[in-house]
Parts: structure tokens; sequence; C-alpha cells
């Protein structure tokens, strides 16, 4: 498993409420599941990988969004991806959507890292 990419934000909520809402923004292409203790992963496609995890903060919640790469090899996932151009911009503005989303739903604020 390879690491592509990874963002980071605060949301103004504790974990505990923070926690039902992102189990509940379930992608689309996903074929997998795996639920740990404030951690999701999502597995989709032949190469994707989605971890979330959330932690407290001062502020609420961190939440961590790593993809991987787990179909190697790495070149030939590059290569179907575009060489990955762009692709770190458009995780961290598609995450920074949903967090502001969630943070919406809880009439609070969220912010990237």
């Amino acid at each position: 498993m390879r690491k592509i990419t990874e963002v980071a934000g605060v949301i103004a909520a504790p974990v505990e409420q923070v926690w039902p809402i992102l189990l509940g923004e379930r992608p689309d292409h996903v074929r997998k599941t795996e639920i740990g203790e404030h951690t999701v992963a999502y597995q989709g496609g032949w190469w994707y990988r989605g971890e979330w995890s959330l932690a407290p903060h001062p502020e609420g919640t961190r939440v961590v969004h790593r993809v991987y790469d787990v179909a190697g090899p790495y070149w030939a996932v590059a290569l179907a991806n575009n060489l990955f151009i762009g692709f770190r911009e458009r995780t961290r503005r598609s995450f920074a959507e949903g967090i502001t989303r969630i943070a919406n739903q809880l009439g609070c604020a969220a912010r990237l890292t």
C-alpha cells in the first residue's frame, strides 16, 4: 500500500457528534468498508483506498483523510490517473467540502489545517 496524499482539518464539534455523520458520507464507488474506533476505510475501484480518522482536538475534532494505492505497481496506477496531476488539489477541495458539509449539519465551523 502506497500513500498518494493526505489532508487534514478541524470541525468545531466533539468526535461523538462528528463520527456518525462521517459514517453516513460513504462514497458511491465503495466495494469494501472497514470500521475501527473513529477510523473508517473505504476501498473501491481497482486501486483506491481512502482512510478517514477522527481524534479529539482543542477546537473540536481533527479529521484526517489519507488516499492509498492498493493495486501497484505504482506506475500503472499513476498512468491510469494522469500521473496524479491535480489529484492532491482535487482531494483537498473535496475534503474541504466534506468537512464543511458535516460542520453545517452540526451548526459549527470547519477549517483545513
